[in-house]
């Protein structure tokens, strides 16, 4: 699901009218006239929320489950879900290179440790491979510390690195 601009920004006015297509710029970008934001205006990152995909046993995601976002498990026995492969992903997330895609796994109400096996086309990336007990971390806890953000990045429609952030 490709992120639009109007998502995180007040609405875009292209010649009166609401956007509702990705916005490409290349070059330099200017603005002309002064540029305000009403008194006490805060910025704020943009608030994200994902609908739940559910996988509690052993098994290979389906890229819609994964383009969701949001994977749950609560399951009592260990559970290693597989990724799709990049191209199934990319297909399903309309990626090209460039595209960055975020995947939380919550394991907070599971009581046993889920697993994640890295899919065909897919790649841990370099930071990855090389601080396994970080980036490189697959495995995520149950209870309250067991979340973790995996962000897939991609180098092709069908090719991607994985690694995670948090």
């Amino acid at each position: 699901m490709p992120r639009m601009f109007e998502d995180y920004y007040p609405p875009v006015r292209e010649d009166g009218i609401v956007t509702a297509k990705p916005i490409t710029s290349s070059g330099a970008n200017s603005f002309s006239g002064v540029n305000t934001f009403p008194v006490g205006q805060i910025l704020r990152a943009p608030i994200v929320k994902h609908t739940a995909s559910a996988i509690n046993a052993t098994a290979t995601a389906t890229a819609a489950q994964v383009a969701t976002g949001y994977i749950t498990s609560t399951s009592a026995s260990a559970v290693s879900i597989t990724l799709p492969s990049g191209t199934d992903l990319g297909a399903a997330l309309g990626a090209t290179a460039g595209t960055v895609f975020d995947l939380i796994v919550d394991n907070t109400a599971g009581a046993n440790t889920v697993t994640m096996v890295v899919g065909t086309n897919t790649i841990l990336s370099e930071s990855a491979a090389t601080t396994a007990a970080s980036f490189g971390d697959l495995t995520v806890p149950s209870g309250v510390t067991g979340i973790g953000r995996y962000t897939f990045m991609f180098s092709s429609a069908t090719a991607c690195c994985f690694t995670r952030t948090a």
